[in-house]
């Protein structure tokens, strides 16, 4: 039985991965070498046309025969499946030559997509597993239940960027990853780029958020920063691939991204809601009669800078972050620095649209009170039980991603609200979710009704949240904030 599970694995690979007929029997003798198999009984012959366009059913077949034979425990089986997609896969070097002859002879667009397609063939992106999480649209937001992943509540592990005890690779995002058995990473597959003048890579996320969600990562380990070569880079990307958005978490605790300790953006092929969002004030300088700021129609604080000039957003941007990191209302919470270090950083993101480069810059502080230990600009406390995770960029940019508990929790609580019952001391840390639901629904015993009127309420928390992270609650304010940089109604 083994046997023609691995042969279907490489007739998969043959049709899918652009294994070469050439290499079907090394690399069937890897697979065997990797399961301490010394024979061989069949020729492959026994196998079907394989028409699976992805690799999971094979995967499940080929771990069933495997534990059952003994070969390796179910325990094992995902250091076993990467180890043997990864010697199905093209080389890196392989996969970066077909990139770049796609994006020569069919543009960027074309070559990214393949590369996401190959990604998802060779089991890196578990697109099966991503596709099982919910996704909706409610109050102006996306909301996703992410069912694959922990709920992540540690911020100092974002410092330390998930690093190792042996300090190879130095954290789970180097390149040294490609490849790596020790984080099953043997079918991870990047591509060079050049940011800055500098070399970057590009890679999907295995567990990505939104469409072909991906991270641009720096070559060398550094921490992350911002300054004025950020927003050069950021177009650097954007103009080598204009159909996606790329930004950058702001490199504070809290507020960060899951990974500080190494120097990254994140972007893909999907419009955010906050790239849609309308302006409430349109500001301009004389200084730069073409371009303006934008004050957004956002419940954060956001200004999107739009010109055609690279030069004009690098330098309206420096100018705005510089301002802001050192930027102080003690009378609205906002403290720069202090005895536990910095607090105010930027969020900036950028798509290229007709209009030029849009670069949008979320003004962020982790600054933390008595009354708000988690972060004054944090989720508040009312609103942990759905959100009390890191607001990153891409929560900021309006796609939320939700702890995979909601989905048990919420569910009961829907029950008992089509049931009329009342809410058990076991739920009571969602009495606001359950009153705000009975209000929406009354009496009904509807389940469709009760469901619709969860989402609405989902999205109206997370409308809530975004607005505990605006530094300034009054869009005049953030007005003030650009006269003082010389930009007018």
């Amino acid at each position: 039985m083994i046997y023609r599970e691995i042969d279907a694995l490489i007739k998969y690979a043959e049709k899918n991965l652009l294994l070469p007929k050439k290499n079907a029997d090394f690399v069937r003798n890897n697979i065997f070498r990797l399961l301490g198999l010394d024979a061989y009984p069949g020729n492959g012959e026994g196998v079907g046309e394989v028409l699976d366009e992805t690799p999971e059913k094979l995967l499940d077949a080929f771990v069933s025969a495997c534990t059952a034979d003994g070969l390796f425990s179910p325990d094992e089986a995902g250091c076993y499946c990467d180890a043997v997609m990864g010697e199905l896969m093209l080389s890196p070097k392989d996969v970066q030559d077909i990139f770049e002859k796609k994006r020569e002879e069919e543009g960027s667009e074309a070559a990214l997509s393949w590369f996401y397609d190959y990604s998802v063939k060779g089991d890196y992106v578990k697109k099966a597993v991503l596709d099982k999480n919910p996704r909706f649209a409610s109050q102006g937001l996306i909301i996703t239940i992410n069912k694959a992943k922990p709920e992540f509540r540690d911020p100092k592990k974002a410092v330390s960027g998930n690093s190792t005890k042996t300090g190879y690779p130095k954290c789970n995002i180097c390149h040294e990853n490609e490849g790596f058995a020790g984080r099953s990473k043997r079918t991870l597959r990047t591509i060079d780029i050049t940011l800055g003048g500098e070399p970057w890579f590009w890679q999907y996320s295995p567990y990505g958020y939104f469409r072909e969600h991906g991270i641009a990562v720096n070559y060398t380990h550094t921490p992350m920063y911002i300054d004025r070569g950020t927003f050069t880079r950021l177009m650097d990307f954007v103009d080598m691939f204009p159909a996606y958005f790329i930004g950058c978490n702001a490199p504070l605790e809290r507020i960060g991204g899951s990974v500080l300790a190494h120097d990254h953006y994140q972007g893909g092929g999907e419009i955010l809601p906050m790239h849609k969002a309308g302006a409430t004030y349109i500001l301009r300088s004389p200084k730069y009669p073409d371009a303006v700021v934008e004050v957004l129609d956002w419940p954060g604080t956001v200004l999107r800078i739009v010109s055609k000039s690279r030069q004009d957003i690098e330098e309206i941007g420096e100018s705005i972050r510089a301002k802001w990191v050192a930027y102080e209302d003690r009378a609205l919470g906002i403290i720069p620095q202090d005895e536990k270090g910095v607090h105010n950083a930027i969020s900036p993101t950028v798509v290229k649209t007709q209009h030029g480069y849009e670069m949008s810059i979320i003004l962020r502080s982790n600054i933390t009170s008595e009354q708000y230990p988690d972060g004054i600009f944090h989720a508040h406390p009312e609103y942990h039980m759905i959100k009390k995770e890191s607001i990153g960029l891409i929560e900021a940019q309006g796609l939320f991603i939700l702890p995979g508990r909601l989905e048990r929790e919420l569910g009961e609580i829907e029950v008992l609200i089509a049931e009329g019952k009342p809410l058990p001391e076991t739920l009571q840390d969602f009495k606001l979710v359950y009153d705000d639901v009975v209000k929406r629904v009354g009496s009904t015993s509807d389940m469709g009704m009760v469901k619709a009127a969860m989402r609405e309420e989902l999205g109206a928390i997370c409308n809530a949240i975004l607005e505990n992270t605006a530094v300034f609650k009054d869009k005049r304010q953030t007005v003030a904030f650009m006269n003082d940089l010389g930009f007018a109604l």
